[in-house]
């Protein structure tokens, strides 16, 4: 646990970060990287940055609870601290096994992180981290725990000061000092400060009770009662002003038994199951089954609804906002077509757009519309379609929850606007996944163990800010619905699939026969990760295959069993209105919808032979008489555009549209027996005469008629969001390497010690940490010199933008004015100018 073993303890943190090693100080960079940015130039420079406010904040966001708490234990000891002060106030008088085992695991973290440094005996809080943590009136601590007696007697009179100590039986000193001292001994003794307390009268004991965990601060009048009275003359109460009194930590850590903490938490919360969770071994074999069968399903309906929302917004979606997202009535509209809540919209809406398959279409009147990528989409196999929908949600630090709350300003937050990105999201979305991976197969978790563990985790980004509901617990809880919605877990419980999107290590090197061609997969499958392939393959088998017949009633209903052939689906979805989704669809055939086939250049036969052929059951006579009826009078009725004009063989037809009071607000009137013309435009006037329960239809120019047909509104092609990072990324093991030998190289650099030159006559001598300016012909001698011998040196450098800086070389050749050397610094071959090297010295050690 120690920084080092041997030799003078290091005096700074930047001398402790000299006594690591390459991997120590690797592990350091990879748990902050926030220090790599840029790469310090050695080793003091990476000290001070450990120590800056911002980064010190982050490294202890990233703690758990129990290592914190040690780390404010710390704070609230001595300055340095022995561990075996530490392991007293963490585990207090009575001591604690689990504590005590825990405890080297939790100050080996904060070395690590380089919170702390220093050897066992002499342990240091980074100063920073003291400031943040320790006791203050302005900032109280989390131990609950006031200031020390030095601290809180700071602007005392000595007079005072001498009246507390005599009071409490002590002999009077010289100084205010000693007093102090022998004050703050007095309260550190366990034998001495019993035998005081027992003297206290027991109301004095009570008001001890209510502070001793704080807060230690409590407000009294100018006149107090006697007991707090008796408190204030023996010092067990301060004042740290006029109407303000504290318990001094020494009193405090007597009365709490030495804990600074009265919960030291050292293990983390379990994850239960969930309470209606079945624990009978029956059920224990087939219940992944059962989760894996549940979790396919709504896999699949996952993708028929991304395939509905593209399909609703296909010719053009709702407009975008000037402030970018959607608006509210436009979500309406979305979750209405649906069948969903307005937030389950918001979820669906921004899961195809994190995918790629929905954006703005830039023009003027900017709309929303799917990508060209959508066009790719429908001809892929539905277990690839499933997993690029849950990498796209895996990773995407867009969150749908937000949607419908309000920003730091107070303005409303859209789906699709620009203020949806959280940079958590994604490892919580991952460490919510993994935490379901570790209960058996086939077990949902208890979402508050859940929430208990994560506050554990990471418990000064949400308890510290005095919110039970903090943003991660949030999004662990939207986390659980959402992994639900999308088929990762099903029942609760984490499918096989889900397992497999989250450990790619998982990853089979043969294929379980999932794709018809191993080509086409490659082909398909080329941008997907290995994690979203592999789930692929998993779900793939759990899929249902999809049917080529539906069984129609004689409500006019028909009913697809399953998921359907596409070719087939898209067919019905014209003829026919979805009614209701879920394992089973249901398609109502209305007057309408036979009007839309009709519309789409069907014919009557056309229809009779589609359902004969798809359907299980004899096509019903209503079903039939539907579409006959409403083929005989499609048609009947012409519309073109004078503006627009109606015209029909039968003068009786047109005499009824005249007399109907509906179609006052055409302004029809009759220019021959057989054609009325209207004010109002082709489209208008389809429309007026369909509500009135005619079944008119468009004509061309030459009489034809019209076959409409959906118009498909794409967006130039687009690239998914990315996701916005909540901090610098984990470095890479070739950057890690990289950046601490050129911080190893810098350090020594600056630390390497160098040959004394002699002095000229009359020459000042260098000042310390000046590098000795040579003249060119010193310089040329020495740097051939080195050349030869194979030696290093230090010398200081200007570039061509006049940026002065030391390294260490060890020259390999030299000619034509320049020197060719292997850089220590930059570890690396590098060719330098003779003239811009300001200075040479010998080192006395070669650190080649």
């Amino acid at each position: 646990m120690s920084e080092r073993t041997g030799g003078t303890p290091p005096r700074t943190l930047a001398e402790a970060l000299r006594t690591r090693d390459d991997d120590a100080l690797a592990a350091l960079l990879r748990t902050r990287p926030d220090l790599l940015s840029p790469v310090p130039n050695d080793l003091s420079q990476l000290a001070n940055r450990a120590g800056t406010r911002a980064s010190v904040m982050r490294a202890l966001e990233r703690l758990d609870r129990f290592t914190l708490q040690t780390a404010e234990a710390l704070a609230a000891s001595t300055d340095p601290a022995p561990y075996e002060a530490l392991l007293a106030l963490m585990t207090g008088d009575e001591g604690d096994a689990r504590v005590e085992s825990a405890l080297p695991r939790a100050v080996a973290a904060l070395r690590e992180q380089a919170l702390i440094w220093g050897a066992d005996d002499r342990l240091r809080l980074v100063r920073t981290a003291r400031e943040i943590l320790a006791p203050s009136p302005g900032h109280p601590s989390p131990t609950g725990l006031g200031p020390t007696v030095a601290e809180a007697t700071a602007g005392m009179s000595p007079g005072r000061v001498q009246e507390i100590i005599a009071t409490a039986g002590l002999p009077s000193t010289h100084d205010p000092v000693s007093a102090v001292t022998a004050l703050a001994a007095l309260f550190t003794d366990r034998t001495r400060m019993a035998a005081l307390l027992d003297t206290a009268p027991p109301d004095a004991l009570t008001v001890l009770d209510r502070l001793v965990w704080g807060p230690p601060y409590g407000e009294i009048t100018s006149k107090p009662a006697p007991p707090v009275q008796w408190l204030r003359d023996h010092g067990l109460l301060l004042p740290t002003s006029t109407r303000t009194v504290v318990l001094p930590r020494e009193a405090a850590l007597h009365l709490r038994g030495g804990r600074a903490h009265r919960n030291a938490e050292p293990d983390p919360p379990a994850i239960l199951p969930h309470p209606s969770a079945s624990s009978a071994a029956s059920s224990a074999v087939s219940r992944p089954q059962v989760v894996d069968s549940a979790a396919a399903a709504q896999a699949y309906t996952a993708l028929e609804t991304v395939e509905e929302l593209a399909k609703e917004w296909n010719e053009g979606g709702p407009n975008v906002l000037r402030a970018g997202g959607l608006s509210v009535r436009d979500l309406k509209r979305t979750a209405t077509a649906l069948d969903v809540t307005e937030p389950v919209a918001a979820f669906w809406v921004e899961l195809a757009y994190g995918a790629g398959l929905l954006a703005a279409d830039g023009e003027a009147d900017e709309r929303y519309a799917p990508t060209p990528a959508y066009d790719q989409w429908p001809d892929l196999p539905a277990a690839e379609r499933w997993a690029r929908l849950a990498t796209a949600w895996l990773g995407a630090t867009r969150t749908p929850g937000l949607v419908g709350g309000q920003d730091s300003k107070g303005r409303t937050l859209a789906a699709l606007g620009p203020d949806l990105d959280r940079g958590a999201a994604p490892e919580v979305r991952r460490h919510v996944l993994d935490l379901l991976a570790s209960l058996p197969e086939g077990t949902a978790p208890d979402p508050e163990s859940v929430l208990a563990r994560l506050r554990w985790e990471r418990p000064l980004r949400g308890a510290a800010a005095g919110r039970p509901e903090d943003l991660r617990a949030r999004i662990a809880a939207w986390t659980l619905n959402e992994a639900e919605m999308l088929g990762v877990t099903g029942r609760g419980a984490l499918s096989s699939h889900g397992r497999a999107l989250i450990a790619p290590e998982a990853v089979a090197g043969g294929s379980t026969g999932v794709f018809p061609k191993p080509a086409s997969r490659a082909a398909t499958g080329a941008d997907l990760p290995a994690a979203g392939l592999h789930a692929a393959r998993v779900l793939a088998p759990h899929l249902p295959e999809p049917l080529d017949h539906v069984l129609l009633q004689a409500d006019l209903t028909a009913v697809a069993p399953g998921p359907l052939l596409r070719p087939l689906a898209e067919t019905l979805s014209v003829i026919a209105d979805i009614e209701s989704r879920g394992g089973a669809t249901v398609y109502r055939f209305t007057p309408a919808s036979v009007r839309r086939a009709l519309d789409a250049g069907q014919s009557a036969s056309d229809l009779h032979a589609f359902l004969a052929a798809h359907s299980r059951t004899p096509v019903p006579q209503p079903l039939s008489y539907l579409i006959d009826d409403m083929a005989r009078r499609h048609g009947h009725l012409r519309i073109g555009s004078a503006s627009a004009y109606v015209r029909c063989d039968d003068e009786a037809v047109l005499d009824e549209i005249l007399a109907d009071r509906r179609s006052q607000g055409l302004r029809l009137r009759r220019l021959a027996p057989t054609v009325l013309a209207a004010q109002a435009d082709p489209t208008t006037l389809l429309d007026g005469l369909r509500t009135m329960g005619l079944a008119p239809a468009a004509e061309s120019a030459e009489g034809d008629v019209l076959v409409t047909r959906a118009h498909a509104h794409r967006t130039p092609p687009r690239t998914p969001p990315a996701p916005v990072p909540d901090g610098p990324p984990v470095p890479a093991p070739t950057l890690l390497g990289a950046a601490v030998r050129a911080i190893r190289a810098g350090d020594q650099a600056a630390t390497v010690v160098r040959k004394t030159l002699p002095e000229p006559a009359g020459s000042a001598a260098p000042r310390g940490g000046e590098l000795p300016r040579t003249t060119s012909a010193e310089t040329l001698a020495t740097v051939q010199a080195a050349a030869l011998t194979g030696s290093a040196l230090w010398i200081g450098y200007v570039n061509a933008e006049g940026a002065a800086s030391q390294r260490v070389i060890a020259p390999v050749r030299v000619e034509g004015g320049f020197v060719t050397a292997y850089d220590h610094t930059a570890d690396e071959v590098r060719t330098y100018p003779l003239h811009r090297i300001t200075g040479v010295a010998e080192l006395a050690d070669d650190p080649a």
